[in-house]
């Protein structure tokens, strides 16, 4: 018997992982699903269940000595299976990057089909959406009816996202370009069938879940029968370590305490403060911290960009071939929306990179946070991570395609204080605003963990990051929610980022002079996305070659 190998095995999972999520599939350019909406059924979870099952136990019983691939593959088979076992579609509704119905009206706007066969899949995606949204209506009632109830305040976010989606105009799936009679066809589509299906799913939302929601007081995993084990299981897949729960909460408290002298030396410089409680009520209260408008915020997160493109080639041996635009967030996401995110540039080149940031309510938001979300989104964190990705020979699409929160988010992380030696802050007051990010992502820590594992209500969690971070209410209640629709996601920037920075530490101790930080960079970019074990045996493998 033919056993598969490593690079067959990246192959089958990667299908499955692009069932799971055609349309990120799509943005990803991983080929082969882009007619599709995902099947939300039980059986179609039932069919990806099959496949990671038996991934998974292909994978720990292989010989191939591809020990990186096999990593990996055994990484995403359990992590699909934590989603599903966790049956998170049937209680998530209001946050685009989590909830199924809330992705599909995101998402597929952001497609620009080029070429007959892409406006045909982009056609059939659009004649998929009533069945879609039809088999998703059916998972929420089995939810309701099992008692895995999503929180209430997510039902009503969901049917706002729906209302502003039906209310646009034009409205966005009319956008993309596309040729001959397929214009006329995809106006038959919106009016017959998409419109009158999203109508039914919001009837639904309304009358059958509404009122049926967990209240502010319970809004974590927790709360649901068997929850805190599916937590624990998510949190192990988003930081790809065995770090429990407790002890991240632990490690994300005494982060929080070490950053008090960070402020406090910079707060000196900025405003002549020294107390840091003083220097965060400062940064929040502050008119003259806030965005003048859309313009600006726009303005400033180009500059930071082009700032830190051209510094790149003293800090990288390779730079992405493909630019970074900066563009605001469709102003129909912008309620539910992060503040900022990064979408990758398509296979054909006919899209670059894209970094979103968040108008919405802009006069509400900080300004001196631009800086280190630019490079953390853009270059040199995410842009760079992932373009870089795309170009690597010989190494599994797995790897190079699908993210890995642990990995990318930790690498992003990692480059905001990075950018600080690469001279890229524009003013000390940018500089506490990268601390301010590193406050938030230790706090994500402690109100991740106290959701989930502890129980924490909504209004804990709020007045946590009031207490201990520079926030607005606006961006600290869309942090909460965040939080409550993807359990353990926000677990891998620190974590990530702590062992990224502790593997620098190993390799500068160990080559001393012969360390370059571009090598070491390459190194850690040279091998697609992996997890963070994975990871330090490529390093310390590196280091051990150089020392010979």
């Amino acid at each position: 018997m033919n056993h598969p190998t490593a690079a067959e095995l990246a192959d089958e999972i990667l299908d499955a992982l692009a069932a799971e999520l055609p349309l990120m599939a799509t943005l990803d350019n991983i080929p082969g699903h882009d007619h599709e909406l995902r099947d939300v059924s039980e059986a179609g979870d039932a069919r990806l269940r099959e496949v990671a099952v038996r991934v998974a136990d292909l994978a720990a019983r292989s010989t191939d000595p591809d020990h990186v691939t096999l990593g990996v593959v055994v990484y995403h088979a359990e992590s699909l299976l934590a989603r599903l076992d966790a049956r998170l579609l049937e209680f998530t509704l209001a946050d685009p990057l989590a909830a199924e119905g809330a992705g599909a009206l995101a998402w597929l706007p952001q497609l620009t089909p080029s070429g007959d066969q892409a406006e045909e899949d982009y056609l059939a995606r659009m004649a998929a959406i009533p069945g879609f949204f039809a088999a998703l209506a059916d998972r929420h009632r089995a939810g309701i009816e099992a008692d895995r109830t999503p929180v209430e305040r997510g039902v009503r976010g969901a049917i706002a996202h729906v209302d502003r989606f039906l209310a646009a105009e034009p409205n966005a799936l009319l956008l993309p370009p596309l040729s001959g009679d397929r214009t006329a066809r995809r106006e038959r589509l919106l009016a017959d069938e998409v419109r009158p299906a999203l109508v039914a799913y919001r009837e639904m939302l309304a009358r059958e879940i509404a009122g049926r929601g967990r209240p502010d007081e319970r809004p974590g995993l927790c709360w649901l029968e068997g929850g805190k084990e599916y937590y624990e299981r998510l949190a192990r897949t988003h930081t790809t370590t065995g770090i429990s729960p407790v002890e991240l909460h632990r490690a994300g408290l005494e982060l929080g305490r070490a950053l008090d002298e960070e402020y406090r030396r910079l707060g000196v410089a900025a405003f002549g403060e020294s107390d840091p409680a003083a220097v965060r009520h400062r940064m929040r209260t502050d008119p003259s911290l806030r965005w003048r408008d859309a313009d600006d915020m726009l303005d400033t997160a180009t500059e930071a960009v082009a700032r830190a493109t051209a510094a790149a080639s003293g800090w990288f041996r390779r730079t992405p071939s493909t630019e970074c635009v900066v563009r605001a967030v469709p102003e129909s996401e912008g309620p539910v929306a992060a503040s900022a995110y990064y979408l990758t540039p398509s296979a054909d080149g006919s899209r670059p990179g894209l970094y979103y940031t968040n108008t919405y309510r802009v006069t509400e938001r900080f300004r001196f946070t631009a800086e280190s979300v630019a490079f953390h989104e853009a270059v040199p964190g995410h842009h760079f991570q992932a373009g870089l990705s795309y170009g690597l020979a010989g190494v599994p699409r797995l790897r190079t395609l699908v993210p890995l929160s642990a990995f990318d988010e930790g690498w992003a992380l990692y480059t905001e204080r990075l950018a600080d030696e690469m001279g890229l802050y524009s003013s000390d007051v940018m500089r506490l605003g990268m601390v301010a990010e590193d406050s938030l992502r230790a706090a994500r820590l402690v109100v991740d963990t106290g959701l989930h594992a502890l129980g924490w209500s909504r209004q804990q969690c709020l007045d946590y990051l009031r207490e201990h971070c520079v926030l607005s209410d606006v961006e600290a209640e869309s942090e909460i929610d965040r939080y409550i629709d993807r359990p353990g996601q926000a677990l891998s920037y620190m974590t990530g980022r702590l062992e990224i920075q502790r593997l620098r530490a190993f390799a500068e101790e160990r080559l001393g002079e012969a360390f370059d930080i571009r090598d070491f960079h390459d190194v850690v970019l040279s091998h697609g996305q992996v997890t963070l074990p994975v990871l330090g045996d490529i390093v310390q493998d590196w280091v051990e070659l150089k020392t010979q």
